[in-house]
């Protein structure tokens, strides 16, 4: 094999390793040539707040309703000991925020943490608010994730419909799976429809309507169709033969030795072995939902969401991932002991759905957080306008 063909592999297994590192463009010279040119936000900031309420209620109403959930209260900090925060993947590249709270006089103290998703608290709560088999539970989740690079589409702020629901051991299978996702497909479709009732303009020939049918496709698939471009770049390629995408399986190595995307050991199911239900080499029960953004011309992911772990899967993914210390921790305690209930459950995005759906080029559009003075001049040059 010649130096040059060895030299070209070598970059191409240098991306896919790059690509798994985190979220966020990571230069902010090339996020310059990334925003979009002549943009005009169709919406004033006033009608933009209006529709952000009312879209909102919409969504997390029609949600409840679609997946039998129950609204509840969400907490924004955690006990450390209780091993509930989200850790996002299993690298340890995205790290919570974490505090000493010394109370009386460090008699009683705690370490708090920040919660980056209440993803693994959902699970617990389900036994607290006692939801049998069908029903479960919604949340309006505020978090901080620290170590993101601040784009257009990633913020240190994040907020999300974080849900979970309570299933039986029998519906641990993709047809479940599927069936879960095109109820949320449904919402977020018709999420669509209602901001264009309220504002007609929202309805441009520029920015065409999200499909009625969701596409689903393994991450297996897409990685035999684009073997080899990086994860991203398949996501971008897939994206322009279906404009929106359920991608099934992410987290478990693939055959070119990387996972489509790192995550967590100790909440997705992306062990499980799927062949039976595939005829092929599948992995997983867990999934995303992207779509294209045809504001910005980029993938943009809605939802992250999936079928949780069981005693056994956890075993396994914590073994694959080197994380086996975790098992101590209360919450897989919980697991691995059936003390919390089978579920499913996701995080549907809530300034990504609204940036999709209002026709926005940047998050800060619909959202109020902190953004370095570089990137506010750099949109304010583009007549993007973040909130203050």
């Amino acid at each position: 094999m010649s130096t040059v063909v060895l030299d070209k592999n070598k970059d191409k297994e240098k991306d896919k390793k790059a690509d798994l590192a985190g979220p966020g463009i990571g230069d902010y010279k090339e996020l310059e040539k990334i925003l979009p040119r002549d943009y005009r936000s169709l919406l004033t900031p006033k009608e933009t707040q209006q529709a952000i309420f009312q879209v909102k209620r919409y969504i997390e109403d029609n949600l409840c309703k679609e997946l039998n959930l129950m609204m509840v209260e969400v907490p924004l900090i955690v006990d450390v000991e209780s091993g509930v925060n989200d850790m996002l993947d299993r690298d340890g590249s995205r790290t919570p925020v974490q505090f000493h709270i010394s109370n009386d006089r460090n008699l009683h103290p705690i370490d708090a943490q920040v919660v980056q998703a209440a993803t693994k608290w959902k699970r617990a709560a389900l036994k607290q608010f006692d939801c049998k088999v069908g029903t479960g539970i919604c949340t309006d989740m505020r978090a901080v994730r620290k170590d993101y690079f601040l784009d257009h589409d990633h913020s240190a702020y994040v907020d999300q419909w974080d849900w979970e629901r309570v299933i039986t051991a029998e519906q641990r299978n993709l047809d479940f799976l599927k069936a879960i996702v095109g109820k949320i497909w449904k919402v977020i479709v018709g999420a669509e429809k209602f901001a264009q009732s309220l504002f007609p303009q929202l309805e441009d020939a520029r920015y065409p309507n999200l499909p009625q049918k969701l596409t689903f496709l393994h991450a297996e698939e897409i990685l035999e169709m684009y073997p080899d471009l990086p994860r991203k770049q398949r996501e971008t390629a897939v994206l322009q033969k279906y404009p929106a995408v359920f991608i099934v399986g992410i987290g478990w190595p693939l055959k070119d030795g990387y996972p489509h995307e790192m995550r967590a050991a100790d909440y997705d199911d992306w062990v499980t072995n799927t062949h039976g239900q595939t005829g092929k080499e599948t992995h997983g029960l867990n999934g995303d939902i992207l779509v294209w953004n045809s504001v910005t011309k980029r993938r943009h992911e809605l939802t992250s969401m999936g079928i949780r772990v069981t005693a056994e899967t956890l075993k396994q993914q914590l073994t694959i991932s080197k994380q086996l210390d975790f098992m101590k921790l209360p919450y897989h305690q919980a697991i691995l002991n059936d003390k919390i209930p089978l579920s499913i459950g996701g995080g549907i995005g809530q300034s990504r759905t609204l940036m999709q759906l209002l026709r926005k080029a940047h998050l800060g559009e619909v959202s109020v957080t902190v953004w370095p003075k570089v990137l506010k001049e750099m949109c304010a040059g583009k007549n993007i306008f973040v909130l203050e």
